[in-house]
């Protein structure tokens, strides 16, 4: 069952990125996501990168047609949504280390907002920095990584995670981000004995575990996930290695 909801602000977080805030009255938790549908172009996958009460958020980069699509929106303009879908993260302890690496800073800002724990925001370079206001509002430690140095830590955001754990012991990390850094994220909570949570993404078109696109081994992202916890990643033999194409082929990272 789908909604319509219309867009009541539009917040620049970069140069390529946006979020878009609307009312809906649907009960979310930090970690799950909507299927936005764009009439005429496709149906995407959002993380919820905003809860506060009525008021939900998308953050949105442009990154192809869909998302292009999205961008061109204006305040007043109409959004059909579906979900809320997946499971989210675990919220019984707020020490815990988030990170958000790119774009999937949104996807674990919820969280922050919900716990005010400590985060790190990790990017290419300081333009591609976002949300650092909206954490530094709910939280008292707020760290920064580039990979290029342009602000603050340099280097990427497994570097400085391992950093901090080793000044600071966490029950936990939640993460999301691009794959690559997930994986050496899992590795290095592996290494440290540290529990993790990590939001994983992959192609999907139902949003509610039909279509199997979305498949890793035996579970399905939008539904068994996308937040899966350390002792379900450890049986996830394609986590890091491949993905599926839009067709359910599947495709290796190299």
């Amino acid at each position: 069952m789908s909604d319509v909801v219309r867009i009541k602000k539009i917040i620049d977080e970069a140069y390529d990125t946006k979020t878009f805030v609307f009312d809906w009255d649907a009960e979310t938790k930090p970690g799950q996501f909507l299927m936005i549908w764009i009439p005429g172009v496709d149906e995407i996958p959002m993380s919820i990168s905003g809860m506060r009460g009525r008021e939900k958020s998308i953050t949105v980069k442009n990154i192809g047609e869909a998302t292009d699509a999205i961008h061109g929106l204006r305040e007043g303009d109409p959004v059909r949504i579906r979900g809320p879908y997946g499971n989210g993260f675990d919220t019984s302890s707020s020490n815990i280390l988030v990170i958000g690496g790119g774009v999937g800073t949104a996807a674990v800002m919820p969280l922050t907002e919900t716990l005010g724990c400590d985060m790190i925001i990790a990017a290419r370079s300081d333009r591609d920095v976002i949300m650092e206001e909206r954490a530094k509002a709910c939280s008292g430690n707020v760290m920064i990584a580039t990979d290029d140095g342009s602000r603050g830590f340099h280097g990427n955001a497994v570097q400085l995670m391992r950093e901090a754990v080793a000044s600071k012991r966490y029950d936990r990390i939640a993460a999301c981000g691009p794959e690559v850094m997930l994986f050496f994220t899992y590795k290095a909570c592996e290494e440290l004995d540290l529990e993790c949570e990590l939001s994983l993404e992959r192609y999907m078109k139902c949003g509610a575990g039909v279509c199997g696109c979305c498949v890793m081994d035996d579970s399905r992202v939008c539904k068994d996930g996308p937040v899966f916890n350390k002792g379900q990643i450890a049986q996830l033999t394609e986590f890091g290695q491949s993905k599926r194409d839009a067709c359910g082929r599947l495709v290796k990272f190299r």
